[in-house]
């Protein structure tokens, strides 16, 4: 009776380490990022580097970009402002856009 006692405990713990183990993993989210580099330079042709940007976030430019490059392999979506509200345009890897208006923000799309 003990030793059934005992192995049901040994089971219950075994199974809670597991639980734990599945929910620690599980939860835990692998953000994707593109591979490369956002090139912008403002007015005076300072240049700005994003390296490896995330997907699916918005993400500020540090000054309102004169000339923007996607040099990513993920297509990127340009927007007026900081908060990604106003698209612009959308552009694929390799690709580039200037005098557009003085985008802030960028989003990666995947």
């Amino acid at each position: 009776m003990h030793i059934r006692h005992a192995l049901s405990r040994f089971g219950r713990i075994g199974l809670t380490v597991g639980a734990a183990a599945v929910l620690a993993t599980g939860l835990a989210t692998n953000a994707q990022a593109a591979t490369g580099t956002i090139r912008y330079f403002d007015v005076n042709q300072a240049e700005f580097r994003i390296v490896d940007p995330p997907d699916n976030v918005c993400l500020a430019l540090q000054v309102r970009a004169d000339l923007i490059a996607n040099e990513t392999n993920r297509r990127m979506t340009i927007y007026l402002g900081t908060t990604c509200a106003t698209r612009v345009t959308t552009i694929g890897p390799g690709e580039a856009r200037s005098h557009i208006g003085g985008p802030q923000s960028v989003r990666i799309t995947g």
